[in-house]
């Protein structure tokens, strides 16, 4: 299996989060980015497919090793930054013959400054003690700062104990940049005049800020042990500050501060007097910040480490990114997602296959909502294999009428709709979906049905698993609204995803409930998806008004059964917004219903030779203007058909009422004897294009 570094990045997101702990936006993550069959679960796994095996290694027999990769990761990456940097400036020093080596003012005289370097110092390392002096600590003794000084090369004294501390110590400039690299930086090396030595505290002061410029430290930090006890309460208040030097003069001019005052000062003072503040005071402080956030630039290039300040951070969930329907958030932070459990997808497997022990076709599963590029046919959707047809010939038959008859234009001009905008498609696709859901619900509410991308439930001995319905959680809206927006933030799952038919299927009937969808049935062992993976006039009926009803009359049929008994029959209750057309009612197996044939807008769903497909006109005449002497087009799309031009139909109905009969039966296209289900002895014309036999 290829390596998908899209999902190695979020496995590895994952880990870092689930190790400190972070549930919440572990849940926003997966809700945001559902897990698929390429993430990675298990640690061992992840760090084989980063090569960090030697890393990790090396991290286990730390002191105080780091939990999570992610943390490994970058702290090797800042160890060969810095590592690098120490060479460039090695480099330099070499070629402006600066170089110091620190020695100790005892040298024997017979031995040159460097020879006693190569001796004593050879796995020497620098750093402070408690107070203010500098200590040497080396493989055979320690050496204070009294013995100290600074050598060239050449074994030149250019230094004493006093100059090599100041040297050693000297604060950031105005830069950001330590006295050292100031002096790296120069040509020509001027010795500067012993300076006075400075207070403990200020010289701690410094010390932290170096530490949090070369990265050791994420931010000042408190002197005293009860503070410490405060980390995690504090963290519920602060929040990430980045602030840049035109935005520290601006802070700066707010507050009435003089320009030389550092930022980072002014942190620090504060971190070395909150020993004495209250927790009242601390908490307001903190408040004070977050008040005070800078939120940056979208035309800021990049941003400057070294003036960076960094605050803890709480688990908080990140601002939601804008969606092009307006109230997103309030959208998504009033519904909650709830998975499908064992027994509701065994009741799904029963109203849908009949049995919970049965499987989805990969017909099914690979089908999703995808347009046709062809230019002819943009807004027809592509069927890669027979078996949903009659759920996209729905979908597409609401699509057509988004796009050609909600907005008032005229003939011409709804041809030019039929060559829509990959944004317009789009949109129409979630506005139908919507229509269909929002109808199946009664319009009072609508479940969305989610692929999470994880199992939420294991199999058992009375339900068989196949990863469709057990990595499923569903979203319960009651306005109309809210539906668009939730259908729209994961309209990708649907239209380019796989399983994008079942999807709205089982929304369908989540929104209708399994209960109603098996009363609107004639029978109650009656599937939606028939032998061979078909969909049966059940499913369609679903889609096209809301109702699972099993026939296609208008209203309901009773049946004396004898014995004083009688079967209720259910059909269409009112005159519907998609029509319907059967070559069954063309053999006399059953007649469809006014609602059906005569519906508001002229686009009907055609049922020929077990298969669904769309035959729809441009004008909203056909449905009001009698049937005698009309003249006019209609367009016809079958997904399924690997169609690759417009097929225009040209219909003529005569006064005369001429019958066709006397033609072969077998020479007629199905799809013309659907047509004149609906106009009698209607003439056909296919204008130059081959018809579909």
């Amino acid at each position: 299996m290829a390596i998908c570094v899209e999902e190695v990045s979020a496995s590895l997101v994952r880990e870092y989060l689930s190790r400190k702990g972070l549930k919440r936006t572990i849940a926003c993550m997966d809700e945001e980015h559902p897990r698929t069959q390429s993430s990675i679960n298990n640690r061992s796994h992840l760090r084989q497919v980063l090569h960090i095996e030697d890393l990790y290694r090396a991290n286990k027999v730390r002191s105080s090793p780091l939990r999570t990769l992610l943390e490994i990761i970058v702290k090797y990456h800042i160890e060969v930054h810095n590592d690098d940097k120490m060479a460039c400036r090695s480099d330099e020093t070499d070629s402006l013959q600066s170089a110091f080596v620190i020695s100790s003012l005892d040298l024997s005289p017979t031995k040159t400054p460097s020879q006693k370097n190569e001796s004593n110092l050879e796995h020497s390392t620098i750093s402070f003690d408690s107070g203010d002096r500098i200590k040497l600590r080396s493989q055979d003794k320690e050496v204070s700062t009294s013995q100290m000084a600074v050598f060239s090369l050449d074994g030149e004294r250019l230094m004493g104990h006093s100059e090599t501390k100041s040297w050693l110590c000297g604060s950031a400039d105005e830069n950001g940049q330590s006295n050292t690299t100031s002096m790296h930086d120069n040509s020509c090396f001027t010795m500067n005049e012993p300076e006075k030595k400075p207070p403990v505290n200020e010289l701690i002061q410094r010390r932290q800020l170096n530490r949090v410029r070369r990265g050791m430290m994420a931010g000042p930090i408190t002197s005293t042990i009860q503070e410490s006890t405060k980390q995690r309460q504090s963290r519920k208040v602060g929040v990430p500050q980045l602030l840049f030097r035109n935005e520290e003069e601006e802070l700066r001019q707010s507050r009435n501060e003089l320009p030389g005052n550092s930022l980072q000062q002014k942190v620090l003072e504060k971190s070395s007097s909150s020993a004495t503040e209250t927790p009242k005071n601390l908490e307001k402080d903190r408040q004070d910040r977050n008040n005070r956030r800078i939120v940056m630039s979208k035309t800021q290039p990049s941003m400057i480490l070294s003036e960076m300040v960094l605050d803890d951070i709480d688990d908080e969930l990140p601002e939601i990114p804008k969606m092009s329907f307006e109230n997103t958030a309030t959208a998504r932070s009033s519904h909650t997602p709830r998975p499908i459990d064992r027994h509701t997808a065994s009741e799904l497997k029963l109203v849908l296959l009949g049995s919970s022990l049965k499987c989805f076709t990969p017909e099914w599963i690979n089908q999703g909502f995808t347009f046709s590029e062809m230019h002819d046919l943009r807004y027809g959707m592509v069927q890669k294999k027979a078996g949903p047809c009659g759920v996209l010939a729905s979908i597409q038959a609401f699509i057509l009428k988004k796009l050609l008859f909600e907005s008032k234009t005229s003939c011409n001009a709804r041809l030019q709709h039929l060559r829509p905008s990959n944004a317009t498609r789009r949109k129409c696709l979630v506005l139908a979906m919507a229509e269909v859901l929002w109808r199946a619900g009664e319009e009072k509410q609508a479940t969305v049905a989610i692929n999470t991308g994880r199992t939420l439930f294991t199999s058992s001995r009375h339900y068989k698993s196949e990863g469709v319905l057990e990595k499923i959680s569903c979203f319960t809206v009651d306005s109309i609204t809210d539906l668009q927006l939730l259908l729209e933030q994961h309209i990708e799952q649907f239209e380019t995803g796989e399983l994008g038919c079942l999807l709205l299927t089982i929304s369908a009937v989540l929104s209708r409930s399994v209960d109603k969808t098996r009363e609107d049935m004639d029978e109650v062992t009656t599937t939606l998806i028939g032998a061979h993976g078909y969909c049966t006039q059940e499913l369609v009926n679903l889609l096209l008004v809301g109702q699972a009803v099993s026939n296609v009359f208008d209203g309901n049929m009773e049946l004396d059964s004898g014995n004083t008994s009688s079967t209720l029959l259910k059909g269409i209750k009112a005159h519907c917004n998609i029509g319907l057309l059967s070559l069954f009612e063309h053999y006399n197996v059953f007649k469809v219903g006014d609602y059906l044939k005569n519906p508001l807008f002229p686009i009907w769903v055609v049922c020929s030779e077990s298969h669904f497909s769309v035959l729809f006109g441009l004008q909203g005449e056909l449905i009001t203007n009698p049937d005698k002497g009309l003249e006019f087009d209609l367009y016809y799309y079958d997904g399924l058909a690997n169609q690759q031009e417009e097929i225009r139909l040209t219909i003529s109905v005569s006064k005369s009422s001429v019958s066709c009969q006397n033609v072969d039966g077998d020479l007629i296209p199905p799809l013309e004897l659907c047509i004149r289900t609906r106009w009698k002895d209607a003439l056909v014309r296919w204008n130059d294009t081959e018809p579909i036999l």
